[in-house]
């Protein structure tokens, strides 16, 4: 494919996430007003939009309670910074199998698998300007762990998603989740042009390689927005080559702890080191009035 540099890039900070790094660094947030405060000085350092999970404020475990995204949701809002908010609605679709030579019953620690409305409750309550929609079924990291996203799943969620006003955010883990993106779009469930993120070298998604990363952007209809990510040292390789290949970008706690080899990083460092790379590439940083107007989003005041 021809060069297609992106010349007006915006950089999305995954704040926290739903992995086991809350023991791993100081600086992942737990409670609401760390990954709120996390999220503002994101935005200070560049950020247009944050994406936000919760964790319980005592142990940092992942948490789909919606009085947490509340108080994230109300203190980003109520900062004296702007960015657009991005709420995961990937928590609800894990099962965990037993052993191999006796996978049923599941594993009651770590399944979570509860219907699409339940999966949406605190979207619907913070009326988010973007919330993610994780486009398929995959074994994903840990031993016999299932992130599970069904067709119906999906077009429930993604239905539910439309009549809030909220633009869902394509989480494509590997080339199948694209295809079933577009037949979403094809089908009006999603509103089109939609938008999506890129998710690279997840185990067992798609690798991070390069040929991968392209044959999952030319599957990107010519007009969608598009991010990537990839996780650990490759975060900031793939800044570069996702300016370079049209797209923006992601970076943040959730994918990598690091600034440097043996160096933790703090959000706000993370997507400094971004924006720095971003414009010694020629292109330029854009806020979220400018995502805003690209994606058409509306910023409104929870119910």
């Amino acid at each position: 494919m021809p060069l297609a540099m992106n010349r007006d890039v915006f950089i999305t900070c995954a704040v926290t996430g739903s992995g086991a790094t809350q023991d791993r660094s100081p600086h992942v947030p737990r409670t609401p007003r760390e990954i709120a405060d996390s999220a503002i000085a994101a935005a200070r350092a560049g950020a247009a939009v944050v994406h936000c999970h919760v964790r319980d404020p005592d142990t940092g475990a992942p948490s789909r309670r919606p009085d947490l995204y509340r108080e994230v949701t109300e203190r980003i809002r109520d900062a004296d910074v702007d960015v657009v908010l991005n709420l995961t609605a990937g928590m609800g679709g894990d099962i965990v199998f037993g052993p191999p030579d006796a996978p049923l019953p599941l594993n009651p620690e770590g399944t979570d698998m509860i219907g699409a409305q339940d999966r949406l409750v605190h979207v619907a309550e913070c009326l988010p300007e973007i919330c993610t929609l994780d486009c398929g079924t995959m074994n994903f990291a840990e031993a016999d762990y299932v992130m599970t996203n069904t067709p119906g799943m999906l077009r429930a969620m993604g239905q539910a998603m439309t009549e809030l006003g909220i633009r869902p955010e394509i989480e494509a883990f590997d080339t199948g989740h694209l295809w079933f993106a577009r037949e979403l779009v094809r089908e009006g469930t999603l509103a089109p042009p939609a938008l999506v993120q890129l998710c690279m070298g997840v185990p067992w998604g798609a690798p991070n390689d390069l040929n991968t990363f392209l044959a999952m952007v030319n599957a990107v209809p010519d007009d969608w927005t598009w991010s990537a990510f990839s996780l650990g040292r490759d975060q900031m390789p793939f800044v570069a080559a996702s300016v370079l290949a049209g797209g923006n970008v992601r970076v943040g706690l959730e994918d990598n702890l690091f600034l440097d080899k043996g160096v933790l990083a703090t959000n706000a460092q993370l997507v400094d080191r971004a924006v720095g790379i971003v414009e010694r590439l020629g292109a330029r940083v854009i806020g979220p009035e400018a995502v805003r107007e690209r994606l058409g989003l509306v910023k409104r005041a929870p119910r």
